[in-house]
C-alpha cells in the first residue's frame, strides 16, 4: 500500500469518527443509537475510549444499562478512567448503586486511579444505597487522592452526608471547604430542610444572603418548608415577595412549595391566591391543594376540589387516602364508596395505610359488612388494621363481633393499648362488670398494667359499673397521672354523686401541680350544679377567668347551668349575656334556666331571638321550652311549641317531648286532654308518659283516672324505681294499703331501691346534709323544738297538716310526727337557726316537695318574713310572704 493511500484510508477514518461523534451528539432515539453504534463496530472505532465513554452515557440517557456495561466490556480491562468514568455516571444515573460500586472497586482493584470526575458519581451511589460505612470510606480515597478541596467532589459529599441524616458530617465539610458555589449552599439548606432542622435551614440561608450569594430555585424550594415547619410567617412572606422580583413565580416547584408553605401557615386565602395565579398547575399543585383543605379541616372545600382536580388530573394515593378521611369526619360514606370505587377504576395499588384509611371509613360509616371483606382481603394487616374494624363493631353495637375479632387478632398480632382502651369502652357502655373483669385479665397477662391510657379506661370502666372501690384501687396503683386521670376519677366521683370526694379529688390535683382544663372544669361544674355549692362555683369561675377560659363556649354554658341550678338566675343571665358567641346549648341553658324558676314569658322571649338570631333549635332546645311553658301554666304556647317543632323544624317528636306535653297538659289540670294525648301518640307511651299524668293526678286529687293510668305503669312491669315509688303513694294516698304492699314487694323482687329523701344547704362554704327524720345532725334537739314552735304558730293562722302526704298505714299522730321530720322542714329550720335574721334561704331536695311541705313553706316565709328558696327534683319555688313562685304548680 502507497504512503498516499495510507494518508487516505487515515483521513478518512478521521472524517468517520468526527462523523460519528457528532452523529451521537444529536441523537433522539434509542433506535438511532444502536444505529450508530453498529457503524461504530462496523468501522473499527468501538473500542476507542472516547466514543465508548460517548456510547456509554447516550444508552444512560436512554435507560439502557445493560447495554451501557456491552459497550464498557468490549474495551475493558482499560487504563483509560474515562471508560470507567461513563460506565459508574451511567450505573448512578440509572438507580444501579451497587453495581456503579462494583465497577469502582474493580477499577481501584486493576490499578487506575480515580480523578476528580470519578468521585462525584461514587459519592451519589454511596447515598442512593443509603451505604453509610462506604460512603465513609469513598471519603477517605478522596481525601487520599488528594480531592479534598474539590468544589464538585465537597458538593457531592455534603449531599451524601445529608441524604444519609448525617447533618454533623454535612456541615463539618461544608465549614472545612476553602472555596464554596451556591449549590454547596443549596446542598447543606436542603439537608436541613430534608431532616426538619427547621432553624438551622433558615440560619444558613440567612449566612446566604449575608455572603452576598444570590438564591436559585433550589434554595428557595428548599428554604420554603423550612419557613413553614416553623410557621415563620414573616420570613415566608419575605421569601414570597424575592420569588416574585427575581421571577421565580413561573417555576412551578417554587410556586407548589409556596402553597404547601401557606397551608401550614394556616392561611388558606394566600394558598388559594398562590394557586389560582400560577403559570401552570400540575398534579403536586392539585394533591397540595386538595390536602391542604383537608388537613385545615374544610372537607367539604376538599371533597369539592378533588371533584374539580378528576376532571383534568388523577390524582395519587396520597391525595385519595386525604379525601377518604374527608369521608369519613363529615360521615358520607356515599362519597367515601365513590372515591374508592373511583380509585378502583383508575388501577390504584393501596398499601396498607391506605386500606386502612378506608377500613377505618367504612367500619365508622357503618358498613360493616364491606369493612369485613376489606380487612379479610388485605395482605398486609398492622395493628391500626385490627383496632380499626373493632372500632367499627363497638361504635355500632357488634359487640359480640368485637370480642371474637379480639381473639382472632391475639393469635396473629400483639394486641396494643388501642386495642385494649377500646375494648374497655364495652363493659363501660354496657355497665358490665363481668365482661370488664375478663379484658383487665388480659391487659394483666399482656403487660399493660402500667399504660397511663389503659388505667384511665380501667378507672372509668369500674366507675360505670358502680365499682368506685376498684376505681380508686387503680388510680392509687399508678406512677404516673395526668390531667385525663385527674378528670377521670373526678367524673368517678360524680357518677356516684359523692360531690364532697369529687372536691377534694380537685383540690388534690392543684396541689400536684396540675390546673384544671376545659374537661376538668366541665366535671367540676355540674358538681356544684349538684350540690348547689354556690361558693365553690364562684371559685370555680374565678380559676375560668384566670386560667383563660372565660370565652370557651362550652365552659359558659356549664357556667350559665351551674348559677341557675345554685339559685342564682341573675349571675346565670349576665354569663349570657358576656358571650360574645353562642350555640344552641347556650340558648338552651338560659331557657332552661328561665323555666326551672317558672319565668315561661322570658323563656318564650329567649327562644323567639334565638330563632332571631339564626340559630335553629335541636330537639333538646323544644324539651326545655315546653318544660318552662308547662311549669309556667302557658298551654296553648306549650302546644303550639310542639306543633311548630315537627311541622316547622321537621324535628320528629320523641318520647321526652310527648312526656314534656303530657306534663304541661296534666300540671294545668287537663287530666282528661292529658291521657287522649297518650292514647293518640304515634309512639307506645312507657313509663314516662303516664308517670307524668299519675303524678298530676295525686297532686290534683283525680282517683278515677289515677286507677287507671296506676294499673298502665303496673302492667309496664318497668324497672324504674321513682315510677314505681309514684304509683305505691298514690294507692298509700288513696287507703289502699294492699295494693301499697304489693307494689312494694315487686319493687323488693326486683332488687329496686327508693331513693332516700335528703335535702341540703351551705351555709358559711360547709354543705348540711339532712335526711327524713334524721336525729344526727347537730342541733338536732334545737331544731326539733323551733319546728314545734312554728307549728304552733302556723296553726294559729290556719294551717292543718296534709295527712294524705304520709304514705305509710300509721295512725295521725304519727302521721304528724313523720311530716315534722321531712328534710326540708329539718334544713329551713337549721338555715332559720344558724343565719342573720331576714337574710334569704337556699334549700335543695332530691326529691318533689310534697304538698303538706309546700303549704309549710309558705306559712314560715310570712311568719320569719325571710326569702326561702328551694330547688326540688322539678324546678325553683321561691317562699316569699306565704307565697310561692311556681302559683301551686309543681
Amino acid at each position: 500500500m502507497s504512503l498516499s493511500t495510507a494518508r487516505c484510508g487515515l483521513h478518512a477514518r478521521e472524517i468517520l469518527y468526527s462523523s460519528i461523534t457528532k452523529a451521537l451528539s444529536s441523537i433522539r432515539n434509542s433506535t438511532e443509537l444502536h444505529n450508530v453504534h453498529a457503524l461504530a463496530i462496523t468501522a473499527g472505532l468501538d473500542r476507542s475510549a472516547f466514543l465508548t465513554g460517548k456510547l456509554i452515557s447516550k444508552y444512560a440517557h436512554f435507560r439502557e444499562p445493560a447495554s451501557c456495561i456491552s459497550v464498557f466490556d468490549r474495551v475493558s480491562p482499560t487504563n483509560n478512567v474515562y471508560p470507567w468514568n461513563s460506565i459508574i455516571r451511567a450505573l448512578t444515573h440509572n438507580g444501579l448503586f451497587s453495581e456503579a460500586l462494583g465497577f469502582y472497586s474493580r477499577m481501584r482493584d486493576v490499578g487506575v486511579r480515580p480523578d476528580a470526575y470519578t468521585f462525584p458519581s461514587v459519592i451519589n451511589a454511596c447515598a442512593g444505597l443509603g451505604d453509610a460505612e462506604t460512603g465513609k470510606v469513598v471519603h477517605q480515597h478522596v481525601s487520599e487522592a488528594g480531592f479534598g478541596s474539590d468544589l464538585y467532589i465537597g458538593n457531592a459529599l455534603i449531599d451524601m452526608y445529608a441524604r444519609l441524616d448525617d447533618m454533623g458530617k454535612a456541615c463539618h465539610v461544608f465549614e472545612e471547604m476553602s472555596r464554596r458555589d451556591v449549590v454547596s449552599w443549596n446542598s447543606l439548606i436542603s439537608g436541613y430542610s430534608s431532616s426538619q432542622y427547621w432553624e438551622e435551614a433558615l440560619w444558613y440561608y440567612s449566612e446566604l444572603k449575608l455572603g452576598g450569594i444570590l438564591p436559585d430555585l433550589y434554595t428557595v424550594s428548599s428554604v420554603l418548608p423550612a419557613c413553614g415547619g416553623l410557621v415563620a410567617v414573616r420570613e415566608g412572606r419575605i421569601l414570597h415577595g424575592l420569588v416574585e422580583k427575581i421571577g421565580m413565580d413561573r417555576d412551578v416547584i417554587v410556586t407548589n412549595g409556596l402553597l404547601s408553605m401557606y397551608f401550614k401557615f394556616g392561611n388558606v386565602t394566600d394558598a388559594q391566591k398562590v394557586f389560582d395565579e400560577m403559570v401552570f398547575q400540575d398534579i403536586v399543585s392539585w394533591n397540595t391543594l386538595v390536602c391542604g383543605y383537608c388537613q385545615l379541616r374544610l372537607f367539604e372545600d376538599s371533597i369539592q376540589l378533588f371533584r374539580e382536580m378528576i376532571t383534568t388530573f388523577t390524582p395519587d394515593l396520597l391525595t385519595v387516602t386525604s379525601v377518604l378521611r374527608a369521608c369519613v369526619h363529615l360521615g358520607d360514606l356515599e362519597l367515601g364508596t365513590f372515591v374508592h370505587d373511583y380509585s378502583v377504576r383508575k388501577g390504584m395499588e393501596f398499601d396498607t395505610r391506605a386500606n386502612n384509611v378506608l377500613l377505618d371509613m367504612y367500619a365508622k360509616g357503618g358498613n360493616l359488612l364491606a369493612a369485613r371483606q376489606l380487612f379479610n382481603k388485605m395482605t398486609e394487616k398492622d395493628s391500626i388494621s385490627w383496632n380499626s374494624l373493632l372500632n367499627g363493631y363497638i361504635l355500632h353495637g357488634s359487640y359480640g363481633e368485637a370480642m371474637q375479632l379480639f381473639k382472632m387478632m391475639k393469635m396473629e398480632t400483639k394486641p396494643d393499648s388501642i386495642t385494649h382502651v377500646m375494648l374497655l369502652s364495652v363493659p363501660t357502655q354496657l355497665a358490665d362488670i363481668y365482661l370488664g373483669g375478663e379484658v383487665h385479665c388480659h391487659i394483666v397477662k399482656l403487660g399493660f398494667t402500667m399504660d397511663l391510657r389503659v388505667c384511665n379506661a380501667l378507672i372509668d370502666m369500674y366507675a360505670k359499673c358502680s365499682k368506685l372501690e376498684d376505681s380508686l384501687r387503680i388510680f392509687g396503683l399508678m406512677d404516673i397521672c395526668d390531667i385525663v386521670t385527674w378528670n377521670t376519677i373526678i367524673s368517678a366521683y360524680i357518677h356516684h354523686q359523692d360531690c364532697c370526694l369529687g372536691f377534694q379529688m380537685i383540690n388534690a390535683m392543684r396541689n400536684e401541680g396540675l390546673e384544671p382544663d376545659e374537661a376538668s372544669l366541665l366535671g367540676i361544674l355540674p358538681i356544684c350544679s349538684l350540690l348547689a355549692a354556690k361558693q365553690q362555683g364562684k371559685e370555680i369561675h374565678g380559676y375560668i377567668l384566670r386560667l383563660g377560659f372565660e370565652s370557651n363556649v362550652p365552659v359558659r354554658n356549664a357556667l350559665i347551668e351551674m348559677y341557675s341550678k345554685c339559685g342564682n338566675l341573675k349571675s346565670a343571665v349576665r354569663v349570657f349575656e358576656l358571650m360574645k358567641v353562642k350555640d344552641v346549648v347556650t340558648w338552651t341553658a338560659l331557657i332552661s334556666a328561665y323555666g326551672m324558676y317558672g319565668e315561661g314569658q322570658k323563656a318564650l322571649k329567649a327562644f323567639a331571638q334565638m330563632e332571631v338570631a339564626g340559630i335553629l333549635p335541636d330537639h333538646i332546645a323544644f324539651i326545655a321550652i315546653i318544660f318552662a311553658c308547662s311549669h309556667s301554666g302557658m298551654v296553648e304556647e306549650g302546644l303550639n311549641l310542639f306543633d311548630r317543632m315537627e311541622n316547622k323544624y321537621n324535628i320528629e317528636p320523641r318520647m321526652e317531648h310527648y312526656a314534656c306535653t303530657v306534663d304541661l297538659l296534666s300540671r294545668s289540670g287537663h287530666l282528661t286532654k292529658a291521657e287522649d294525648f297518650i292514647l293518640t301518640m304515634p309512639l307506645k307511651p312507657d313509663a314516662s308518659i303516664w308517670g307524668a299524668l299519675l303524678s298530676a293526678c295525686r297532686a290534683n286529687g283525680n282517683v278515677k283516672i289515677a286507677e287507671r293510668v296506676s294499673k298502665r305503669i303496673i302492667e309496664l312491669d318497668t324497672d324504674m324505681t321513682g315510677y314505681n315509688v309514684l304509683v305505691s303513694n298514690v294507692y298509700a294516698s288513696m287507703g289502699k294499703w294492699e295494693q301499697v304492699r304489693s307494689v312494694r314487694k315487686s319493687i323488693r323482687s326486683k332488687g329496686l331501691k327508693k331513693s332516700a329523701g335528703c335535702s341540703w344547704m351551705e351555709i358559711k362554704k360547709r354543705v348540711y346534709i339532712f335526711g327524713t327524720g334524721d336525729r344526727s345532725f347537730e342541733q338536732f334537739e334545737e331544731v326539733y323544738q323551733l319546728l314545734d314552735i312554728l307549728g304552733s304558730l302556723m296553726a294559729k293562722q290556719g294551717y292543718v297538716p296534709d295527712l294524705q302526704c304520709v304514705l305509710h298505714d300509721v295512725d295521725d299522730d304519727e302521721k304528724r310526727d313523720m311530716l315534722c321530720g321531712h328534710s326540708e322542714r329539718l334544713a329551713i329550720a337549721f338555715g332559720l337557726l344558724n343565719t342573720e335574721p331576714g337574710s334569704p334561704l337556699q334549700i335543695m331536695k332530691n326529691l318533689r316537695v310534697c304538698a303538706d311541705c309546700h303549704t309549710v313553706s309558705k306559712f314560715i316565709s310570712y311568719i320569719v318574713q325571710r326569702e326561702i328558696l328551694v330547688r326540688d327534683a322539678n324546678r325553683f319555688h321561691l317562699f316569699k310572704n306565704g307565697a310561692c313562685s311556681c302559683g301551686d304548680r309543681w
